[in-house]
């Protein structure tokens, strides 16, 4: 397994994970975007040749927090460490940046999203109603990062 930075040539791997959501999904488009400003990063995971799962996080100009905008793996890669590896990954650059919290949305009727953040040290701050493209609620998540927050 191995972690880095996503680049250009990875835009046909990273629109292919996103096959995984039947919705509220990333284009290619926007893909391209991201990769290009100086403002988000993409960190891709590579197991056995493959990007296997990919993390992307946005940041604001004055803001102290990171927002964990995506967190994609591969269906066949899952439950190998790979998500974990990726968010403590993406947590780590955020901190390198300054940043003090990372924060995200995630739809309220995924428990095993919401289980796997809150087991590392995430907490619900609110709901969003409508937040999805179908009209289903998020629920939004924080975790303050550093030494006194345990990473």
């Amino acid at each position: 397994m191995r972690l880095r930075r996503a680049r250009l040539a990875d835009l046909d791997a990273l629109v292919r994970l996103e096959q995984s959501f039947s919705s509220d999904r990333l284009s290619r488009a926007n893909f391209r975007h991201l990769l290009r400003r100086g403002h988000a990063e993409i960190w891709v995971c590579e197991n056995r040749g493959e990007v296997a799962g990919n993390a992307v996080v946005l940041y604001r100009r004055g803001v102290h927090a990171a927002r964990c905008y995506s967190l994609v793996v591969r269906p066949n890669q899952r439950r190998h460490g790979i998500a974990r590896a990726l968010l403590k990954h993406a947590e780590a650059a955020a901190l390198s940046r300054g940043c003090r919290e990372m924060r995200l949305e995630m739809r309220t009727d995924n428990a095993a999203a919401r289980g796997f953040y809150r087991k590392h040290g995430y907490a619900t701050t609110g709901k969003i109603p409508g937040f999805y493209e179908d009209g289903s609620e998020a629920t939004k998540m924080c975790k303050r990062l550093g030494r006194a927050a345990g990473t």
